[in-house]
């Protein structure tokens, strides 16, 4: 089974400056961890809302350390300060809207002001880029919604082969595309 490399970078001036704790992260790691099957690493960063260095970050994670997927959280709404998605388009190859439709469309389920949201999902290379929402319960919700379609995201790109734990979240793929 392969091993996932993932990135998870939190976007936030108050975080990375150490005003209050970050909660992205943590709230990235565990739920990544209870939905794959595969075995996972982790890069992380925490990084104020520059937007050349989020784009400097997202390059590292996908050019450098190859990592199939790539989670952002917070920065993505519509604050001045707030550029994640800007920078998240400025270092894409191609931009999947599904992505940012669904999130989106998941939020509105909880929140009228999902619609304030400017989430996108990208491909880099071999990565996949998603911007999530920064609070925790809304991290858990979005990728309760998008999930499944992550993993045959992946294959398509060239990335490795993601197992998730179907008791948390069952991945889709086309019957052409699922391993025995």
């Amino acid at each position: 089974m392969d091993t996932i490399h993932i990135g998870l970078v939190s976007i936030s001036d108050r975080a990375s400056s150490g005003v209050y704790e970050d909660k992205g992260i943590p709230a990235l790691k565990e739920w990544l961890e209870a939905a794959l099957h595969n075995p996972c690493s982790f890069d992380t960063r925490l990084i104020p809302d520059e937007q050349p260095l989020i784009e400097a970050t997202l390059k590292e994670l996908a050019d450098q350390c190859a990592c199939a997927l790539i989670l952002t959280t917070g920065g993505t709404g519509p604050a001045p300060r707030d550029v994640t998605p800007e920078a998240t388009r400025a270092v894409a190859d191609k931009e999947l809207p599904g992505f940012g439709e669904a999130m989106r469309a998941v939020g509105l389920k909880y929140v009228p002001t999902a619609i304030l949201s400017r989430q996108v999902g990208v491909v880099r290379g071999t990565s996949l880029i998603l911007n999530l929402p920064g609070q925790p319960k809304a991290i858990k919700e979005t990728l309760d919604g998008v999930f499944a379609a992550v993993p045959y995201c992946v294959d398509l790109i060239g990335g490795p082969y993601m197992e998730t734990r179907e008791d948390v979240i069952k991945a889709f793929r086309p019957k052409s595309a699922q391993k025995p």
